[in-house]
């Protein structure tokens, strides 16, 4: 009988060592393991130049990154840069150890276009060409504009709006918050972002549109456009 248990014991410690190697090493896989969801996403874009810009050439040397979608038809964009908020902002943090990059993922967007913008508002930062919308769906960025601040160690500290005042209006009875400015100032003074996501607002990033079948191009029903408030979709205004 002692015996018999012996085996049987053997046999059991056996059968949990052959069970808990293959999951041991299906865990320790490349890509299997969870990850954390605030590690910045790399990319590599062209600029407006036709230089290729990549998040690796200012995280690698422990920069903060701005990330600004933006889209120079898009009438949110507009109010924003006509009060100067986005290049004041890069400008009073430029010497300040912070890299500002906007990413226009329009689908339809050209250089030319994003120098034009450039020019017309003597920006200090470049704009990175995402036609394809890949770095934009990375981010899952939903809207122009649409912020994400990328800290020293390349985690996104902050996602969401600029502010609290969607075209220049903030809620009545509501000081002005400007999001991104706050976050910065509270990681440069070694704290932590007390805000680290807000709901971002503007026009629906115009994504490209993946490529259909011949068979369906005739029959798909169209899209209802996406809502200029980031959630959801609705027929409508841009």
């Amino acid at each position: 009988m002692k015996v018999n248990q012996t085996i049987l014991r053997l046999a059991g410690l056996l059968a949990i060592l052959l069970f808990s190697v293959p999951l041991s090493a299906k865990a320790g896989k490349p890509g299997s393991e969870l990850k954390d969801p605030n590690i910045a996403p790399t990319f590599a874009l062209q600029n407006q130049d036709g230089k290729e810009v990549k998040l690796s050439d200012f995280t690698d040397k422990g920069k903060i990154v701005v990330l600004e979608w933006m889209n120079y038809d898009c009438p949110f964009v507009k109010a924003e840069y006509k009060d100067g908020v986005m290049k004041r902002l890069a400008e009073k943090y430029a010497k300040q150890n912070v890299v500002w990059l906007a990413i226009n993922s329009t689908n339809y967007a050209e250089a030319q276009g994003d120098q034009a913008f450039i020019n017309e508002h003597k920006l200090p930062y470049p704009i990175l060409l995402d036609k394809d919308g890949k770095a934009g769906k990375l981010y899952k960025a939903m809207t122009t504009p649409h912020l994400f601040i990328i800290d020293t160690k390349g985690k996104i500290v902050y996602r969401g709006a600029i502010d609290n005042a969607p075209l220049g209006k903030k809620p009545e009875n509501e000081a002005y918050v400007n999001y991104v400015e706050k976050a910065l100032d509270e990681l440069l003074a070694g704290k932590a972002v007390s805000t680290p996501q807000t709901k971002s607002y503007g026009c629906s990033v115009k994504y490209a549109e993946p490529a259909k079948p011949k068979s369906q191009a005739n029959t798909a029903k169209p899209k209802p456009r996406r809502s200029n408030t980031g959630g959801g979709y609705r027929p409508g205004y841009y």
